[in-house]
């Protein structure tokens, strides 16, 4: 099969509909101008554009290791939203979130996965804990899944809280081979036989042109900043392309802890 490189469509927000309470960094369901429905990411939220970062690389990844994610799209939000809207803190988020924000399809009936009735096989899940391993995702605990049962697939959701490292870029290249030692809390580990397998699986598919071709779709808005620490858009993306190349080519170092802390665990 040719690799095509991935892209992410443009959409309008035309309508807010109604928050996600339940999301820390106030998230909502909206309608865009294509008439579907999504979730959208706030970039004016607690994290600004460090999440939506996180989301569209942690997502785009997923996908790539062929795991179903909802479909990823930048969204414009027009300020003026928040003019109308009654509840002030609503108000203040959409009035700060003027601009190019980051918005995942909403799937309309999806319920949450719960691991006491649904029971994922050990490829799957050994995949999703490699995924996790690899952007330090500390979101997906058995209180806080971010996994949802659609059509009876399982689908990955709200990678926003990964890559913690990107909230200080210091010493880049120990955090790139650091083990992801809140592995120990992922729903999915004791079901994570195959961890070698899907590393084998995973280190053939994420490779240095996927990675420069999901960071080549960073908007350069999100980039230059007034906190970054790089000069230009082209620095930060090298950045973390070579975060995410060192943890791929060290992936042996967070498979052992993983495989540590299932042992533990059972």
């Amino acid at each position: 099969m040719t690799y095509s490189p991935p892209e992410l469509r443009t959409v309008t927000m035309t309508r807010y509909v109604t928050p996600l309470r339940e999301g820390g960094s106030l998230p909502a369901i909206v309608e865009a101008d294509d008439d579907f429905l999504y979730v959208v990411k706030f970039r004016g939220a607690g994290q600004g554009v460090k999440a939506l970062i996180a989301e569209l690389i942690a997502g785009e990844l997923a996908r790539a290791l062929g795991l179903k994610v909802p479909e990823i799209v930048f969204i414009e939000v027009d300020a003026a939203f928040g003019r109308t809207e009654p509840d002030e803190e609503i108000q203040d988020l959409l009035q700060a979130s003027g601009g190019l924000n980051l918005a995942l399809h909403y799937l309309t009936g999806a319920i949450t996965y719960d691991s006491l009735v649904t029971t994922i096989d050990a490829t799957l899940a050994s995949k999703i804990v490699w995924l996790d391993c690899l952007v330090m995702n500390v979101d997906r605990t058995p209180r806080n899944t971010n996994m949802l049962i659609w059509h009876k697939e399982l689908w990955l959701i709200d990678h926003g809280a990964s890559f913690y490292f990107h909230h200080s870029w210091q010493n880049l290249e120990e955090q790139g081979k650091r083990p992801f030692v809140l592995i120990k809390d992922h729903v999915l580990l004791p079901q994570a036989t195959e961890l070698e397998a899907a590393d084998a699986a995973a280190r053939a598919a994420i490779t240095p042109e996927r990675i420069q071709d999901i960071v080549a779709l960073i908007p350069d808005e999100w980039l230059l900043t007034s906190d970054s620490p790089f000069e230009t858009a082209s620095e930060h993306r090298k950045a973390y392309a070579h975060y995410l190349e060192t943890r791929v080519a060290h992936s042996d170092i967070f498979i052992k802890a993983a495989q540590d802390a299932r042992e533990t665990l059972i």
